[in-house]
């Protein structure tokens, strides 16, 4: 009867002779497991790349999408912000030329910078060049003999949508006879209503 050949996967490589029992053979060198998360010392080679176990992948697509998410509510945070930041708070005036007019009666005659910023479209509002402007007219005032100001009522040049151009012209005089006048251009736009946006 012939045996299968070694290494054979019928059987094993070695069959002791018949009717004797099986002799323990020495020890083999143990087989050496190459296991990648191991590195040899100083072998020279970069180490294996380490996967990530099956557990922790879960864990980690959940932190990316925990990440994306966050930066999509950050992003559109600051969109609703830049959005309502340009809105204007309170009404308006009903037209154009009651719109400059409020605004020409706080920083002629009422001299009131935050009454006059509240006339101001949220585009134009800076609160220094208003406050710059009330101590220019209060400036004159306190330079000049009790000078008074008045102006045209405003016209309106120019209106199409949601823009008008309104002109006026300002005059001072004085207790002296003294008289000056400004030619004033203004544009304002309409939202919640008209607001003062450029003076020129």
């Amino acid at each position: 009867m012939t045996q299968p050949p070694a290494g054979d996967p019928t059987g094993p490589a070695h069959l002791p002779p018949a009717g004797r029992s099986a002799q323990p053979s020495t020890p083999a060198a143990p087989a050496v497991d190459h296991d990648p998360s191991v590195q040899a010392p100083n072998s020279g080679h970069p180490p294996y790349p380490q996967q990530v176990p099956p557990g922790r992948r879960g864990a980690l697509l959940a932190s990316i999408t925990l990440v994306a998410v966050l930066l999509l509510c950050a992003g559109g945070g600051v969109a609703a912000f830049l959005t309502l930041r340009n809105t204007e708070s309170g009404e308006g005036a009903p037209d154009p030329s009651v719109a400059v007019d409020d605004f020409l009666t706080a920083i002629y005659q009422d001299r009131d910078a935050v009454k006059a910023a509240e006339m101001v479209c949220t585009a134009a509002r800076d609160q220094d060049k208003i406050r710059a402007k009330v101590a220019e007219v209060e400036k004159y005032v306190s330079t000049y003999q009790s000078p008074r100001f008045r102006w045209d009522t405003p016209t309106v040049d120019n209106e199409t949508g949601d823009r008008a151009t309104v002109t006026t012209t300002v005059t001072v005089t004085t207790a002296d006879e003294k008289i000056a006048d400004q030619d004033l251009r203004f544009t304002v736009i309409r939202k919640t209503g008209w607001w003062v946006c450029e003076v020129g």
